[in-house]
């Protein structure tokens, strides 16, 4: 039996919305358990008009939850004011809360995985919570500083040696531990939790035609380069030019391509994968997932989001237990 606790997302946003519509999907009581944390006022409205074709069980406390898979369990943060479609200070306290709580039921065995609707930053902000995502909060949770933000689909895989920094930091946050931890961190995952028995990692460059040696920069030679020479592992290679990397689609030949800024990868895995693609964490202790698009304000309340890129997060979490248990 896999046990799955989705968290609501941000209240204002299609995060209710798609928990409902994907809880519809993937509703089996002979293999799943699904928990959902959420505001019970929130559920109802969604439910309303979703209509959810399964007994639901309302649970106000994470001591007395009904464990019976044939019931989605909603786990209540109570009722709250929500206002679709902008983000508010309440809407960052719940999905706060909500984050929060699943992580206790992972802690406790309840959960083993845990699959994430979207937040909001400037949410969080507004509630003054400081992390930039569920990446850092998680990983600080799980006292873990070796993990990577991934994203998987049938057609690409790639990570993230810096995550959610404006452009003007990101050469001074690119160094030797960093790269290796992050490749390290991949390379293991892609073994133990996408049973890759030898996977073939592509390293991109970060200056235009790779630096051209030093003519361009020199975060090429000072610190790309020797952190790859440094694993000695002949399926991991590069750096590689980014534009004639994608233009040729070079990505086809690897298991997983690490990127050293977000939009560097994030643009043409979207390109590929737009309502597809997953947000995997590699290297917690725990599995999460959740899907690689926002909040989405702006379609907010209209029941007319489109749930398959959470649908593909609750798969790949299902992969993941499975490969995780074989090891």
């Amino acid at each position: 039996m896999n046990r799955f606790v989705l968290t609501c997302g941000d209240i204002n946003g299609i995060g209710p919305e798609i928990c409902l519509k994907t809880i519809q999907r993937i509703y089996n009581p002979k293999k799943n358990k699904i928990f959902l944390v959420i505001p019970q006022n929130v559920f109802a409205h969604y439910n309303n008009i979703q209509k959810l074709e399964m007994p639901v069980s309302i649970s106000n406390s994470i001591l007395k939850l009904n464990l019976n898979p044939e019931f989605v369990t909603v786990v209540n943060l109570g009722n709250a004011k929500f206002t679709i479609g902008k983000p508010t200070k309440e809407s960052g306290n719940i999905s706060y809360r909500s984050i929060s709580t699943a992580y206790k039921l992972i802690k406790n065995g309840t959960a083993e995985a845990m699959i994430t609707a979207p937040i909001s930053k400037s949410a969080f902000q507004l509630a003054g919570i400081e992390f930039p995502g569920h990446t850092e909060l998680l990983a600080e949770w799980d006292k873990n500083s070796n993990y990577a933000m991934t994203f998987i689909s049938k057609k690409m895989k790639c990570a993230l040696i810096t995550i959610h920094e404006p452009i003007k930091s990101v050469s001074k946050l690119i160094n030797r531990k960093k790269i290796l931890s992050v490749i390290t961190t991949v390379k293991k995952s892609l073994i133990n939790d996408f049973n890759i028995s030898q996977p073939k990692i592509a390293v991109l460059s970060l200056n235009p035609h790779a630096g051209e040696n030093g003519r361009i920069g020199e975060e090429e030679i000072k610190n790309i380069i020797p952190a790859i020479n440094l694993l000695g592992d002949k399926n991991i290679t590069g750096p590689y030019v980014p534009d004639a990397f994608f233009a040729n689609h070079l990505y086809k030949n690897y298991d997983m391509i690490i990127g050293m800024y977000h939009d560097q990868v994030l643009i043409p895995f979207k390109m590929l994968n737009f309502n597809s693609g997953v947000n995997y964490t590699a290297g917690l202790n725990f599995i999460r997932t959740s899907p690689d698009h926002g909040t989405a304000f702006d379609i907010a309340g209209l029941n007319s989001a489109d749930p398959s890129s959470l649908i593909e997060a609750f798969k790949v979490a299902e992969t993941v237990i499975k490969n995780r248990r074989k090891n």
